[in-house]
């Protein structure tokens, strides 16, 4: 820390090429810290403790194709198995088919596996009464400005109604509150619907359900209760594929698009233009100052001193506009889902992304400033201070 004042010194040598660089370098690490936040969040997806407990039975082809209802009570009577509920993917979407619903038609219990999701005892009951009744997250109902009470239409993408056209309506009976923040941003938009009310009234799936899902009594035990589960189906038409929620989850955003492999794709890019501007910019700065250095040298500074000086100006500058990206990634989030109303939720720049963001930080710091640093090490003190 001694010849701080010499690296900072260093630094702002060029203050508008500085400045400049250190913008690039913001943009690069806000660009991540949004991006790993949002690939961090899909890999949550199902990590809870009660997630831990869930055990999801689809089938074996796709998550598209649906099971046979008659396999519900085969579930429920598998060792090991404490309860079991079913639900079936709607693809819901309010007055623009851009306004995309995570909405499902679900099973009358379905809630007592989600300890996650808190419903009133009153608004539960309106539920269990109301066939067309629906429960909406507190997001969701923020977003599109619903009230409990409230009327709404809804156009279905895949399912049509009975009268052959894909236009639904329900009445909000309760809001879904989160109980479990960690997972706020995908129980907080979800909209549910009664599975009986859609089973009747779609001439689809009749009498199937998209996937099932299984508390188990034992967390330890689950391996066994889902291959048990599995042989129900074994050598049928609609054989099972079951595993963990997690699993299922992410398998099932894999069907959709592999996040990470889109994530790592976009940040490989901007990170290997970062590398190659910045280098240039270290480069440079170290040839316009080839004498002072000779100087450096002239004065007793041993060439290892040299080669770590140049390091460490090209780290700091690195940290300097990668703390900042990140930081201002961090802060963006909350205002992002204000003025969005719910639609838009960046999660948190959580505590893994800030490790990695470091280690990048560090890592490129060290990239782009070794060769100049090694340029600056092997310099000849007399070709040097005659401009050669």
């Amino acid at each position: 820390m001694k010849y701080f004042h010499l690296i900072w010194a260093e630094l702002m040598r060029r203050k508008t090429r500085t400045a400049l660089t250190l913008m690039s370098i913001i943009a690069a690490f806000l660009l991540f810290g949004l991006l790993d936040g949002v690939r961090e969040s899909f890999e949550q997806a199902g990590q809870s403790a009660n997630g831990a407990k869930r055990l999801q039975t689809g089938s074996r082809l796709s998550f598209i194709q649906t099971l046979p209802q008659a396999l519900h009570g085969r579930i429920g009577q598998v060792d090991g198995v404490k309860q079991v509920t079913y639900a079936n993917w709607f693809g819901g979407a309010y007055q623009d088919p851009h306004n995309q619903i995570f909405s499902f038609a679900v099973a009358d219990n379905y809630l007592d596996l989600y300890p996650e999701m808190s419903v009133s005892k009153a608004q539960r009951a309106a539920f269990a009464q109301t066939r067309t009744g629906i429960l909406v997250g507190e997001g969701l109902m923020k977003r599109f400005g619903w009230k409990v009470g409230q009327k709404i239409p809804l156009q279905s993408t895949i399912f049509p109604n009975r009268d052959g056209s894909k236009n639904w309506s329900f009445d909000i009976v309760g809001t879904l509150a989160v109980t479990d923040k960690k997972s706020g941003g995908w129980y907080d938009q979800m909209l549910l619907m009664h599975w009986k009310y859609f089973d009747e009234s779609t001439p689809y799936n009749r009498g199937t359900v998209g996937w099932y899902v299984s508390e188990v009594a034992d967390v330890n035990r689950a391996d066994r209760v889902a291959k048990a589960i599995d042989a129900l189906s074994a050598n049928s038409d609609h054989e099972t594929k079951t595993q963990t929620e997690q699993a299922a989850t992410a398998s099932w955003m894999k069907q959709m698009a592999d996040i990470g492999l889109i994530v790592g794709s976009i940040m490989g890019a901007v990170f290997f233009t970062l590398v190659l501007l910045t280098g240039n910019t270290m480069a440079q700065a170290v040839r316009e100052r080839t004498s002072e250095l000779a100087v450096l040298k002239t004065m007793g500074f041993p060439d290892r001193s040299v080669l770590l000086l140049v390091l460490a100006e090209s780290v700091l500058l690195m940290l300097i506009g990668g703390v900042i990206g990140v930081a201002i990634a961090g802060a963006l989030g909350p205002i992002v889902a204000t003025i969005s109303g719910g639609a838009i939720n960046v999660p948190p720049i959580g505590l893994g992304s800030w490790t990695l963001g470091l280690g990048l930080m560090l890592g490129i710091g060290v990239l782009v400033g070794l060769l100049p640093a090694i340029r600056a090490m092997r310099l000849n003190i007399v070709d040097a201070l005659a401009g050669r």
